[in-house]
């Protein structure tokens, strides 16, 4: 089967990997093992054969010519919501597959805010039981506290016994200084980190946008950028004092990059993520009134984008996560200060990334492909897939030169609310294969 071939139902997507398959000419780039090279792969049974020139003359398998294509390990975004269970209209597990799929990703990590919660065995082995039939790995995120409340700890070693690779109140900050504190102590007996939402709830105090001159020219009540670098202060000093590891998500202002700067050259045991829209866009695109442009933690000032694509180059930020949030169309229809905060991520966060890191030669190809397909996995202390001879196949295969403009007909999560649907990107995922499985993308 080609790649470009159009498959119309969903369920058609996920497709048994061929008995024997060659990728023709792809170039292989693994940063963890320092491969860069343009070489044949043969994948016999799921399992990578061969890297290396294979004679097609007298080959029985299927054949594809990946020339001027890349290969690389299958990519992880380990911050996403899936909905599942409690908005299932919004999203699930299955459209979540196939949205992270499309995007050219083989594993994702959803955290824990459903209805109820990710804050027991139980739910942890729905989720791991569920996204096993798919080819994109769904790895659970525990919540910090029960319920997500922010008031008692979760059984957190119970829950890494299920399977959680980390934990997370995220949506909500653990206002108590002792509970954050207790919290990155018990994790550190697992060797897990605590992914950090940073943001003062009393200094948000219902805020619509970041602000500033912005908000206050809209007349939309701020989100001071404050609120995020005390959150983030505190919990580097938690951290330090506890030797726990902290993970500030969706970080977002300067001040906090620079705190977690500082607090790496300590030596604290801190790691950082950004989302495409936070190096993309700025509380100038909020003047729209579109609702696509509400976000938590918010689209912040030109200084603090800078900043980010800053921090992604020296290697202060570690990572680039989605922040997948899908909401029903009708509830982003509301007016501004009434819509939810969020916008879907999975299927324009390479093409956002190329256009804005990589053809602009912030980061190299290899240093962008370690924040998609070896940081997250290294920051969740689990090791990485990789492109060698005897390893299950788990690729993530596209073209960085190809050019594609979003669609929302093309889009596969089940919501739509993206204020990039009609923007063009160069960089397109074509494939994904992992579990003996592939999926070939529609974007």
């Amino acid at each position: 089967m080609k790649f470009t071939k159009k498959i119309s139902q969903h369920k058609e997507r996920f497709e048994k990997l061929p008995d024997k398959f060659l990728l023709k000419g792809g170039r292989i780039v693994d940063p963890a093992q320092g491969v860069d090279k343009e070489t044949d792969l043969l994948i016999v049974d799921g399992t990578i054969e061969k890297i290396g020139s294979v004679d097609t003359a007298n080959f029985d398998g299927e054949v594809q010519d990946i020339k001027g294509k890349l290969i690389t390990p299958g990519w992880m975004d380990m911050h996403v919501h899936l909905r599942e269970p409690g908005r299932e209209d919004e999203e699930t597990l299955e459209t979540g597959s196939l949205s992270a799929a499309n995007g050219g990703f083989t594993a994702v990590c959803c955290m824990p805010n459903t209805r109820p919660a990710i804050d027991s065995q139980e739910m942890i082995r729905y989720v791991s039981d569920r996204g096993e039939k798919f080819p994109v790995d769904i790895r659970p995120i525990a919540a910090v506290t029960k319920e997500r409340e922010g008031k008692e700890l979760s059984e957190m070693l119970e829950l890494w016994e299920a399977g959680a690779v980390a934990f997370s109140d995220d949506g909500r900050v653990v206002a108590s200084p002792e509970i954050m504190r207790r919290a990155l102590e018990y994790s550190k007996m697992v060797g897990l980190p605590v992914i950090g939402y940073a943001a003062d709830p009393v200094l948000v105090n219902g805020g619509q946008m970041n602000e500033g001159y912005v908000s206050t020219c809209l007349g939309l009540k701020g989100i001071p950028s404050v609120a995020e670098d005390m959150m983030v202060a505190r919990d580097i000093m938690l951290a330090e004092y506890t030797g726990g590891h902290y993970h500030v998500a969706h970080i977002t202002t300067a001040r906090s990059v620079d705190l977690v700067r500082q607090a790496k050259s300590r030596g604290v045991r801190v790691t950082a993520e950004a989302t495409p829209h936070h190096f993309t866009l700025t509380d100038e695109d909020v003047r729209s009134f579109d609702t696509n442009t509400k976000i938590a933690p918010p689209l912040r000032t030109e200084a603090d984008r800078q900043a980010i694509i800053e921090g992604l180059a020296d290697g202060t930020i570690d990572v680039i996560t989605s922040d997948h949030s899908p909401h029903a169309w009708e509830e982003k229809a509301a007016e501004y200060i009434y819509a939810p905060f969020g916008i879907i991520g999975l299927e324009t966060m390479m093409g956002l990334s190329f256009n804005q890191l990589y053809h602009k030669k912030i980061l190299t190809l290899e240093q962008l492909i370690e924040k998609f397909a070896v940081n997250p996995f290294r920051v969740l202390g689990l090791t990485p897939p990789s492109v060698k001879t005897g390893e299950l196949a788990n690729l993530t295969l596209f073209d960085p030169t190809e050019e594609w403009t979003l669609k929302e007909k093309n889009i596969l999560s089940r919501s739509k609310n993206t204020p990039f649907i009609g923007e063009t990107f160069t960089g397109k995922p074509f494939a994904v294969i992992n579990h003996k499985q592939r999926f070939i993308s529609r974007l």
